[in-house]
């Protein structure tokens, strides 16, 4: 979001000079990061700033007691997560005007979905970990506000961030180099290709859609939103590591996917990895049956329509993937290894996830009527006579 607006990214750009014009100071990474993210929010919004600096403070306090907490620990875990979960379901109601309230609405509910993944890797870390877990108030600060990545990923890893944090500032010539080769190739993707690509997906669907249009869009509408997604990356992952911390990776060549399942560990990889970590690997603590990874499966599927948007679309979509991984996991075909099967194989297993990908992905469409329309033209086969 901050990347469509070129103010932003001056602002952002002049922060990673400074972050390198500082590195010797003591303490830079902290401190400057701090300020850096409190006085950009709060030009963007002083409503947002405050609405953060209370969310931030509150999670940080829940963060601290679970961590030093030794009795019912698992009870306050599961509270602590509920509260952040209800919060946000909340603030995503109040954002889709199921209810009207002054303070609630769409301007406070910016970056919320990801942050709140933050902050619940954040107590997952204390659970598990302990007292050991506790870092400083600053640290625990620029972990949520992280500019590069606040509205729309990658997601960071509690742990890793605050091991970035200890360590010096890092960036060489030839790592400034690659990071800003990365922004540009971003930009490119996000202000160039999507907007034409955009332009052209709207010219066709404002007309009449049979069979082979409704594929069309299907197609490049997954072409579009991959250029849309990867090029939010490129970026975010640039500025962050001119920051000096290490955001992941969030697309790893998807489209070499042999199966659903190693699909959902490439594309938007940090997603699929905070889910597997956070709920399959939790409640698969003492070797589950393979029905009940199974069901697991679809319910982190559903669970992860349900993060994108409170629609009975994305629902479908959920239930759609999750079973499929489900049906991988039962037959015993969830990875494929690309040096163990023939080329014409792993060719035609990579052409085959695609295909299902591509049958549910226009359900991210923000205008359903559109995606409803693009459905029903998929039975209208056109009559060539």
């Amino acid at each position: 979001m901050w990347y469509l607006n070129m103010t932003a990214v001056l602002a952002i750009a002049g922060m990673s000079v400074i972050m390198g014009l500082t590195r010797r100071l003591p303490g830079q990474k902290r401190w400057l990061l701090l300020a850096f993210n409190l006085a950009f929010i709060g030009l963007y919004s002083q409503r947002l700033l405050v609405f953060y600096a209370a969310y931030t403070l509150i999670n940080y306090a829940l963060f601290v007691f679970l961590a030093r907490i030794e009795r019912r620990k698992l009870f306050w875990f599961i509270l602590f997560l509920a509260l952040n979960v209800g919060g946000v379901v909340l603030l995503r109601l109040a954002d889709m005007e199921v209810f009207h309230h002054p303070v609630l609405g769409a301007l406070v509910t910016i970056g919320i979905i990801y942050n709140v993944l933050k902050a619940i890797d954040a107590l997952y870390f204390a659970y598990f970990i302990g007292r050991d877990a506790v870092c400083k108030p600053v640290d625990y600060a620029n972990y949520l506000l992280f500019v590069p990545t606040f509205t729309s990923g990658p997601i960071l890893k509690f742990r890793d961030f605050i091991a970035d944090t200890k360590v010096p500032y890092q960036v060489d010539a030839a790592m400034a180099e690659a990071c800003v080769k990365r922004i540009i190739l971003g930009m490119f993707k996000k202000i160039v290709l999507v907007t034409w690509m955009t332009t052209a997906f709207d010219h066709v669907a404002a007309g009449t859609l049979n069979t082979f249009t409704s594929l069309f869009l299907m197609v490049w509408f997954y072409i579009l939103i991959f250029f849309d997604f990867s090029g939010y990356s490129d970026i975010a992952v640039g500025f962050g590591r001119l920051f000096g911390y290490q955001v992941p990776e969030n697309f790893k060549r998807p489209f070499m996917s042999p199966t659903l399942t190693q699909y959902w560990r490439n594309w938007h990889a940090t997603l699929g990895d905070w889910f597997r970590d956070h709920i399959y690997m939790f409640f698969s603590r003492k070797s589950p049956s393979k029905w009940t990874g199974a069901g697991l499966s679809v319910l982190i599927m559903v669970l992860i329509g349900l993060w994108h948007g409170f629609t009975w679309l994305y629902v479908a979509w959920g239930v759609y993937h999750g079973i499929i991984i489900a049906a991988e996991s039962l037959l015993k075909k969830s990875l494929v290894n690309r040096k163990k099967v023939s080329k014409l194989y792993f060719y035609w297993r990579c052409f085959l996830t695609q295909s299902i990908v591509t049958l549910a992905v226009i359900v991210y469409c923000p205008n359903h009527e559109i995606v409803i329309r693009i459905y029903k033209g998929l039975l209208h086969f056109p009559s060539f006579f």
